[in-house]
């Protein structure tokens, strides 16, 4: 298995062979805001600042079983063959096109849906097959992305961050947090049902515990849920420009001093 770990030390294996010694800010979102914090916690000497977006310490059961449905149907199309799949004439299609309807639920949310969509029909019909402009939607969502990500990878991926735990290892939560000093922005938004606002006031909360000053949470009220990140591009931009010039000033002014 691979693990989040394993993600942040091979980035940064390759930052070593590009001669970089310090990343002036280590910013991701979801996944990436996992390896972002993680990159503090394991580098904490090369890595300037932090953004993490839309992550969380370790993830929540919910956010685990809805993973977990997601590799269960790919894993349970017989098309999968166990993984080897590539040298032969199959393809878990139908795999991977219901774990993307799952996921695509996962990665918005109810309000958005609500005035995207509401009870809007476009097929008058009364039958099984899809009614409403949300079913249609999300089986479009589906058919367009089963085959543009490899399901392997798909399923590898998930498992890593159902894996993920900043604390793994450590005695208690204040020693973990504790070897994060550098200046932090948590960022969140209030409608994301994958990683849940709770999960992020969390982590910031956590690392003040520990002694970091320079903690900074802001939450974003948009109806996008976990794709906030990239569909409220002024709120999120607006957020990080903020933060990445105001931990420049506060790092400038602690080396004058």
């Amino acid at each position: 298995m691979l693990s989040v770990e394993d993600f942040v030390r091979a980035q940064f294996q390759l930052i070593n062979h590009f001669g970089i010694n310090k990343l002036h800010a280590s910013i991701g979102s979801s996944l990436g805001g996992m390896c972002s914090i993680l990159s503090a916690l394991l580098y904490p000497e090369n890595v300037g600042r932090v953004a993490t977006i839309s992550s969380c310490m370790a993830p929540y059961p919910t956010a685990i079983a809805l993973r977990y449905l997601q590799r269960k149907m790919i894993m349970t199309d017989p098309n999968w063959e166990h993984g080897h799949y590539y040298d032969k004439d199959v393809y878990p299609l139908d795999g991977m096109r219901i774990a993307r309807e799952i996921g695509t639920l996962t990665y918005r949310s109810g309000p958005e849906w609500l005035e995207r969509f509401g009870l809007r029909r476009f097929n008058d019909a009364i039958q099984l097959t899809p009614t409403f402009e949300i079913e249609n939607y999300l089986q479009y969502q589906g058919l367009t992305f089963a085959k543009k990500y490899d399901p392997n990878s798909l399923l590898y991926i998930s498992k890593a961050m159902d894996l993920f735990n900043l604390t793994e290892g450590y005695d208690n939560q204040t020693d973990a947090f504790s070897k994060i000093q550098c200046p932090v922005l948590v960022l969140g938004a209030q409608t994301d049902i994958l990683f849940p606002i709770w999960q992020q006031k969390q982590l910031a909360e956590e690392l003040i515990k520990s002694g970091n000053s320079n903690v900074t949470f802001f939450e974003l009220n948009s109806i996008f849920g976990h794709d906030t990140f990239l569909l409220d591009v002024n709120g999120v931009s607006t957020a990080l420009k903020g933060f990445l010039e105001i931990s420049a000033l506060s790092i400038e002014e602690k080396t004058q001093t």
